[in-house]
């Protein structure tokens, strides 16, 4: 059963990491820009939220998967603000040729919390595992708290895999990368972030309802 599991765990990380979304496009641009390490930590902040979420929908908590549902106008307000943010943070700032800044505890700490922090308080992350445990069949872990950390450790197994397979070919071909190519990721990326904020803004508007947009 517990290998079980873990293979289960390591599938399903596999399967939400894989998708590029807009804080895997920040994660790329961090890697591209700023070293490959600060992306590295970026995507294993949001293999920490998923495999965190993993758990508690897993084992039924209510208390902070109904928490992160049953205010999540305010987190989706916070959350579509920074990315707002960002995205434009990244649009406007220039990439350079220069070398990416030295690594340090509290820079990395930073890029650390801000995806985990996205990927966490999106209630739609609880919802794609509900989806997916739904889908797999797979059953409720209320009380067998070894079982859900096991599942834990496969979900964050599986998607770390992928953000380090992704930016260790990021690396052996960063070399290919100039600075024009590095431009227009670093525009579009900003983009994309952006652009998921302001749906998500948005989707809390009074045009939801005008407009009849379901998100």
């Amino acid at each position: 059963m517990p290998v079980y599991l873990l293979i289960e765990g390591v599938l399903i990380g596999i399967m939400i990491a894989v998708p590029v979304g807009p804080l895997g496009l920040l994660c790329v641009n961090r890697a591209l820009t700023t070293g490959a390490l600060y992306g590295l930590v970026s995507g294993l902040g949001v293999a920490s939220a998923d495999a965190l979420v993993a758990g508690i929908v897993a084992l039924g908590i209510s208390l902070i998967s109904g928490f992160l549902i049953d205010h999540q106008f305010l987190l989706r307000l916070v959350g579509g603000v920074l990315l707002c943010c960002l995205g434009v943070k990244i649009y406007t700032t220039k990439p350079t040729q220069g070398r990416p800044p030295p690594s340090n505890v509290n820079g990395l700490f930073g890029t650390y919390a801000t995806t985990f922090l996205l990927t966490f308080s999106n209630p739609v992350t609880v919802l794609q595992f509900i989806a997916i445990y739904a889908g797999w069949g797979v059953t409720s872990l209320s009380g067998h708290y070894f079982a859900a950390a096991i599942l834990t450790l496969g979900v964050f197994a599986g998607s770390a895999c992928w953000w380090i397979a992704l930016f260790v070919g990021l690396t052996m071909f960063h070399h290919k990368f100039t600075l024009e190519v590095v431009g227009w990721i670093h525009r579009i990326s900003g983009a994309v972030i952006a652009g998921a904020g302001f749906i998500i803004l948005l989707s809390l508007s009074p045009l939801k309802t005008t407009l009849g947009i379901q998100f």
